[in-house]
């Protein structure tokens, strides 16, 4: 079959859709595009006014979408710092917005709090692979029998999971199988559990959002959009070496890493649960408009000085998120609290997740990567500014990049990346070539 020569890669996020015309045979882009995520009525809305200015219907749509909340999922583990803490980062790196974890057993209250979070997805996580089963089948047992009808993704001790399905088909819940994210202590294993969290999102979630009347959307949507983003870093590494991607939002500011472990921290395990040499992390207490006010808070818990007026701002710009900065004062509080938020947040990815881990190995990285629409739009000096204070922060308590290149993902392409990835390797890897060359 011959490949599709043009692939429009549309990312549906929760307020503007973005979208990327790409020639699959060499990734060269061919025309970009963005407007408002038409939530309101349909997503598609938006979809086919971006489609309009194209010359001619591309041969491929590929889609990602965040909008509706994106995808929440909910982590029940055996104990917050083994099972539940490998639980929380495979979740993050399946593209999934963390919004429970429950460790040990479920009672009553524990069950309650997990209803209230509302998950669209449960990871049911416990015990490495031939150790303690009490609790993953304890709290099979209480997922089977309570009110929570979401689709639950097993991802325990392999030596009793068909226990476990036996108890949850017994009451007719949704399930998934799959290996166990911690197999033995000091080794995590992401990928079975991430992919089995990706075909339940596809399968179970992304329909069920209201966010379109039929069922063409959910047929062409391929991922949330974090994971999307996460396999395009994967692929941006493959191709310019370790790397680490910072994504300043008006709610959360992510940040992504991969890495190739060189010498000690190729050889040896020294942490609990263990490394993902591919992570996301998500702050969301730091944002550019919903979360402004949590910058100014987390920037005094880590000394950093900011200018005077810059708490007004933030106030108010969290009370009107769709605020436009005005003026040059104004544009100049938007960058400060995107440095301060890129900062902070990469301090907090790059630091031990608990007490008996080390720092990330992130010292010998040799790009960082900005993204975010205060990044796009505004002037490249100053966004590429931005980028570059994460490698003199040498105060932060991590392990800095300091020799590492600053640019900036000013064409939003890395969510193509990721599209691309499956389908279409070699024009995914000449758009990370894009991504990663210096700026004109």
């Amino acid at each position: 079959m011959t490949p599709a020569r043009t692939v429009w890669c549309v990312d549906v996020g929760s307020t503007f859709t973005k979208a990327v015309l790409v020639d699959a045979r060499d990734g060269t882009v061919l025309r970009t595009g963005s407007t408002r995520t038409t939530i309101d009525t349909d997503v598609l809305d938006g979809i086919e006014a971006l489609r309009h200015g194209l010359d001619g219907a591309p041969d491929e749509t590929l889609v990602c979408s965040s909008a509706g909340g994106g995808l929440r999922l909910a982590v029940v583990g055996f104990e917050r710092e083994v099972t539940g803490e490998a639980g929380y980062r495979v979740g993050l790196s399946a593209g999934a917005r963390v919004v429970h974890v429950a460790e040990g057993e479920l009672d009553g209250a524990g069950v309650k709090a997990l209803r209230a979070a509302r998950p669209d997805i449960v990871l049911l996580v416990g015990g490495t692979d031939g150790g303690n089963s009490d609790v993953l089948v304890h709290n099979a047992t209480r997922l089977a029998s309570a009110r929570i009808t979401v689709p639950i993704v097993v991802a325990g001790n392999t030596e009793v999971r068909d226990d476990v399905a036996r108890i949850l088909t017994a009451t007719g819940r949704r399930f998934v199988l799959t290996d166990n994210v911690v197999p033995r202590i000091g080794s995590i294993n992401p990928l079975p559990a991430r992919l089995a969290i990706r075909e339940v999102f596809l399968e179970h979630v992304i329909g069920g959002k209201g966010l379109s009347r039929g069922p063409h959307f959910a047929e062409m949507v391929r991922a949330a959009t974090p994971d999307a983003v996460l396999t395009g870093v994967g692929v941006l590494a493959d191709v310019a070496g370790d790397v680490i991607v910072v994504d300043v939002g008006g709610a959360t500011t992510d940040v992504y890493s991969a890495i190739n472990p060189q010498g000690e921290d190729a050889e040896i395990e020294r942490d609990v649960v263990g490394r993902l040499w591919q992570e996301r992390t998500v702050e969301a207490d730091l944002g550019m408009r919903w979360s402004a006010p949590g910058v100014v808070d987390a920037a005094a818990r880590e000394r950093i000085p900011l200018p005077d007026g810059l708490d007004e701002y933030a106030t108010r710009i969290g009370a009107d998120p769709g605020h436009l900065p005005q003026g040059a004062a104004q544009i100049e509080h938007d960058l400060t609290l995107a440095r301060t938020a890129a900062l902070i947040a990469a301090r907090r990815h790059g630091r031990p997740h608990t007490p008996a881990e080390s720092p990330k190995p992130l010292s010998d990285v040799g790009l960082v990567v900005g993204s975010g629409g205060v990044l796009r739009h505004n002037d490249p000096d100053a966004a590429a500014a931005v980028v570059r204070a994460l490698t003199s922060d040498h105060g932060g308590g991590w392990r800095v990049p300091d020799q590492a290149r600053a640019t900036v993902d000013s064409d939003y392409l890395l969510f193509a990346v990721g599209l691309l990835a499956e389908g279409y390797p070699q024009a995914a890897r000449a758009l990370a070539r894009r991504v990663a060359a210096p700026p004109a």
